[in-house]
């Protein structure tokens, strides 16, 4: 469903994403991790089409997404971090406006946002403009466009920020159940307790560079292997949790110890 070989972005003489391969499967539930500024969103916006990378290449369900934008987009359903949106719509307008733009029927378009409006809680404030929506109602009518046209690969960049507990319940149950269709979903996120919960196999990009790949408990051996290569005594990697393997696998774990730096601030 996706696959990228030897993807890069420069900005100058900074790199924001270093020859990434990945390839992600039909049905997966895929988690994008990695510290701030490691490069997660540069490599969304370029499997989007939104970046042009400086050099590599990207498929999105069989399409090559720089030689074949059209057919490649025509299958992406994309929820950024921060959603941007027409403020002097309404919520059933903007919907409208983004099944027209994928060329979905207008009776089969107005039966799927009736239906992603009542899933999302937002039938009576449908007719509202979404200058009115807080970032979590934005956040949920962001997802709804982006599932409108039934596309087969979902991005999401952080797609709980600014939704409440329920809604991200919610938003958890819907992309399981996308990827029970045999759909694949590719997301982003910060809050690793999510990650560990939802996904079938997870990446952790540190730098730009693809640092680990594979399924938790993948993960937790890669992390394992690097304790013992330092001439360390790991702990039962069967413990670990995914915010223990992603410290040790991303260095943080040997960072300076934070009381000391405090404690050097107060002094």
């Amino acid at each position: 469903m996706l696959a990228t070989r030897k993807l890069t972005k420069k900005y100058g003489a900074l790199t924001a994403v270093e020859g990434l391969d990945l390839q992600v499967g039909p049905g997966e539930l895929f988690g994008f991790l990695g510290p701030n500024g490691a490069g997660k969103t540069t490599t969304i916006k370029m499997l989007v089409g939104l970046l042009r990378p400086t050099s590599g290449s990207a498929t999105v369900a069989g399409y090559d997404i720089q030689l074949e934008p059209e057919q490649a987009k025509a299958r992406i359903g994309y929820v950024p971090d921060s959603a941007s949106l027409y403020e002097k719509l309404s919520a059933r307008e903007f919907l409208e406006f983004s099944g027209d733009l994928y060329h979905v029927d207008r009776a089969a378009r107005d039966r799927r946002i009736q239906t992603l409006l009542q899933l999302f809680s937002l039938r009576d404030r449908a007719d509202d403009f979404l200058s009115s929506y807080s970032r979590g109602m934005r956040q949920k009518i962001s997802l709804a466009a982006a599932l409108l046209h039934d596309p087969q690969i979902l991005f999401l960049d952080e797609p709980t920020v600014g939704l409440d507990p329920k809604s991200a319940h919610q938003m958890k149950d819907l992309l399981q159940d996308f990827c029970r269709e045999g759909k694949t979903v590719f997301f982003s996120t910060h809050i690793l307790e999510i990650a560990e919960r939802m996904c079938t196999r997870m990446a952790i990009i540190d730098r730009g560079r693809l640092i680990a790949a594979g399924t938790l408990e993948e993960l937790r051996g890669m992390a394992a292997a690097s304790v013992t290569a330092a001439g360390l005594i790991p702990a039962s990697p069967d413990g670990q949790s995914l915010e223990q393997v992603f410290l040790r696998l991303t260095g943080s774990e040997d960072d300076e110890d934070m009381g000391a730096i405090l404690s050097e601030l107060e002094g």
